[in-house]
């Protein structure tokens, strides 16, 4: 009888978190969408999450690239299909790479940041004192991530694919010799709008995704730890949640919407 209660309280518990986690949600979304708007914070979150994270971003995106040029020539040339190249690296950087790997970079260097943050007012009840001065927490906290969130990462996505491109042009033409307008002029037959507009789509869902669970991971850090303990249990459950369902999310995508 204990291990059937004790599996039915971890159940519980589990559904009740689960519940509270989307519930957080749509009044982060609610206050996202309805004024006022914070609109100083809004821009100052866009320039912490989107301006502070392009150096890394544009590094990881050349690399990238570089990387998936370089393979990719030498498995297809055993095929005699080098002349690919170009769309075979456009396609995989704009498709999945892109918005994959600057989702889960932005959550390692800015969510986990946000996280901290809004943990750290908690427990030293600063967001207490917005709610006494008559301040919505979700309004002046949350709604300003999330909108930042859904603004940065579709323009870090792109001048990912950007670099990514261009660092696969430079391992391809420059240092492999494929020649450049077959590298560029297949891009231009295979890769269609609605390919661009896939990796968009996916990262502005990734956005949404890091500044909701980090937010969340903050805002509830006195239910996992107190003190600075529950401020580091809170960062890293945000981290490895938020990267967890970009992965997961990414794939419900890809399968069911494009």
């Amino acid at each position: 009888m204990d291990i059937v209660r004790h599996i039915g309280s971890n159940s519980i518990n589990v559904l009740a978190r689960a519940g509270r986690t989307f519930i957080f949600l749509v009044k982060a979304v609610f206050f996202s969408l309805t004024p006022p708007f914070k609109i100083e914070r809004i821009f100052k979150q866009i320039r912490f999450v989107g301006a502070q994270s392009t150096l890394v971003v544009l590094l990881i995106g050349a690399f990238t690239g570089m990387v998936l040029s370089l393979q990719g020539f030498h498995t297809l040339n055993r095929v005699g299909s080098e002349a690919f190249l170009g769309p075979m690296v456009a396609l995989s950087i704009m498709k999945e790479l892109g918005p994959v790997l600057t989702g889960l970079m932005v959550t390692a260097r800015a969510g986990s940041a946000i996280a901290a943050e809004i943990g750290i007012m908690r427990i030293t009840n600063q967001i207490d004192a917005l709610e006494m001065m008559g301040l919505n927490p979700y309004r002046y906290l949350i709604a300003p991530n999330i909108v930042a969130g859904l603004i940065s990462l579709p323009l870090l996505t792109a001048m990912f694919d950007t670099i990514g491109i261009f660092g696969g042009y430079l391992v391809g033409v420059e240092i492999l010799g494929l020649e450049k307008s077959t590298f560029f002029g297949e891009i231009t037959t295979y890769v269609q709008v609605e390919d661009i507009m896939e990796g968009i789509y996916k990262s502005m869902s990734f956005g949404v995704i890091i500044s909701w669970i980090s937010c969340y991971m903050g805002y509830y850090t006195g239910t996992s730890g107190f003190g600075a303990e529950g401020v580091s249990k809170s960062t890293t459950q945000a981290v490895v949640l938020s990267a967890v369902l970009i992965l997961v999310w990414n794939y419900f995508m890809t399968a069911f919407l494009f």
